[in-house]
């Protein structure tokens, strides 16, 4: 099951930033990186969150999220996808992705992740999405930001 998450619950917000910071652990061994920064975001940051997010949940267990804004009528930029290592690979981020597709079926959709986390690329590339460019964010580290238009999808 997947619902709009209102991350001003503390309780909710609590397990979000629990699976937040059990992601991005596994990103940033990926990635060779710790300063990622939602892996350093805390509880009221977390709160205080301006993005749209979804949950996805087996039985009543919030097991992953999408976080993403609404830049323009035509883009959806999805800021996090963030799945509990622990539920990993059972088709929750896909899900979540395929469900924020339904949602808001923007002509392009934005997304980035560290250069050298295989599973997200290679998730994101399944998808249709496109590399746009590599940025550096620390010495020998990259971050690569996709991009994927869909023809007919209007916002």
């Amino acid at each position: 099951m997947i619902e709009t998450l209102d991350v001003t619950d503390r309780t909710l917000a609590e397990r979000l930033l629990q699976i937040q910071h059990r992601a991005y652990a596994v990103e940033a061994e990926l990635i060779g990186f710790d300063g990622i920064p939602p892996l350093q975001e805390d509880l009221d940051a977390l709160m205080a969150s301006t993005e749209h997010w979804l949950g996805r949940y087996d039985g009543s267990a919030l097991v992953g999220a999408v976080a993403y804004g609404l830049p323009d009528d035509d883009t959806v930029d999805i800021t996090r996808l963030i799945v509990d290592p622990a539920h990993a690979r059972r088709g929750h981020g896909r899900a979540l992705l395929d469900h924020l597709d339904q949602l808001e079926p923007r002509r392009t959709s934005l997304v980035s992740t560290g250069t050298a986390n295989t599973p997200a690329v290679t998730l994101y590339t399944s998808r249709g999405y496109h590399e746009v460019t590599r940025i550096e964010i620390a010495p020998g580290v990259t971050v690569t930001q996709f991009s994927r238009l869909r023809l007919g999808a209007s916002g």
